[in-house]
């Protein structure tokens, strides 16, 4: 189904792109959120009137996303979880569980589909994730799981946690993990010309 969007959709496109999208997607989400109109003559020049307001609107949103990007970025998101010897959680930490506590300690409404996590959290650790406060506007948050408040406060600190023979600690950052493989790599072409 072709429709033309009325507010800036990730991954999709931007205010008043004419976008081919499956027609399940655009009946039960777009069209009934008012985030598209359907493709037609009328609708097109419909749009065209309103552009300049949905654009006022669409500024208006990210301004008022921006504001709250201080209270996400110092948000203390400690979750407190049952888990196993090994550190495995009885259960998951979810993007509605980050969503709810977004909103208990920072006072910050989100939906579950505004938490950027990829997978729910199975073990004990720290966790990077984002949350999309608007398209434009995304925030770097960590996450903290761990059974008890001291162990929180160790990975907080950086520490070390083991659980029988396996070590949990803070996931190293998209940059440490950049520089780890920048380094691996001579090593391995140093292999691959003693091989030669």
């Amino acid at each position: 189904m072709k429709v033309i969007l009325t507010e800036k959709i990730t991954k999709l496109g931007n205010i008043g792109d004419t976008v081919e999208v499956k027609t399940g997607f655009a009946r039960n989400y777009l069209l009934p959120n008012n985030k598209a109109m359907r493709f037609t003559k009328e609708n097109v020049a419909l749009f065209e009137a309103k552009k300049a307001e949905l654009q006022a609107r669409q500024d208006a949103a990210r301004k008022t996303a921006e504001s709250f990007v201080d209270a996400v970025k110092n948000a203390k998101l400690h979750m407190i979880r049952q888990a196993g010897d090994t550190g495995q959680l009885y259960g998951s930490v979810s993007t509605r569980d980050i969503a709810r506590m977004l909103k208990e300690v920072a006072n910050v409404s989100v939906e579950s589909a505004q938490v950027m996590l990829g997978a729910p959290i199975k073990t004990i650790g720290a966790f990077d994730t984002q949350i999309a406060l608007h398209p434009d506007v995304i925030v770097p948050v960590k996450v903290y799981v761990a059974q008890t408040q001291d162990e929180i406060d160790a990975l907080v600190a950086g520490k070390v946690l083991t659980f029988g023979t396996k070590k949990v600690e803070e996931e190293p950052s998209s940059e440490e993990k950049a520089e780890e493989q920048v380094e691996e790599k001579p090593a391995e072409e140093a292999k691959a010309e003693v091989a030669e």
